[in-house]
């Protein structure tokens, strides 16, 4: 079982940055991909951004350029660092992580941007 942690929403201006954590914990082997998806009201949820262990990633092309994954390992933590935000940004940003075919979820931080 891995449990998540996700840390780092709230409000910001449209060109602000913020920076989400998401901490895995509880008993398993591996992690081998995390990430984040979001969900905005009445839209579908997208992937934004995800990194395996072996650190390759893969992003929304909604995001490149302005948002960088990271990870670290020993930390089983997930970063998701996002700079020039955009009111259309604003969503739900659930962390997620798959060990073992399995995919877990965060509870979700909301991040709210103004214009």
């Amino acid at each position: 079982q891995v449990h998540l942690v996700e840390s780092g929403g709230g409000l910001v201006q449209a060109g602000g940055s913020l920076r989400l954590s998401c901490a895995a914990s509880g008993s398993f082997f591996r992690i081998e991909t995390m990430g984040w998806y979001r969900q905005a009201p009445g839209k579908q949820r997208e992937l934004v951004a995800a990194i395996t262990s072996s650190s390759d990633t893969n992003y929304a092309d909604s995001v490149k350029g302005r948002f960088t994954i990271s990870r670290d390992n020993a930390k089983n933590t997930v970063y998701l660092q996002m700079n020039t935000l955009k009111p259309e940004d604003a969503a739900g940003y659930y962390c997620f992580a798959r060990e073992r075919l399995r995919y877990y979820w965060g509870q979700g931080t909301q991040v709210t941007v103004s214009s």
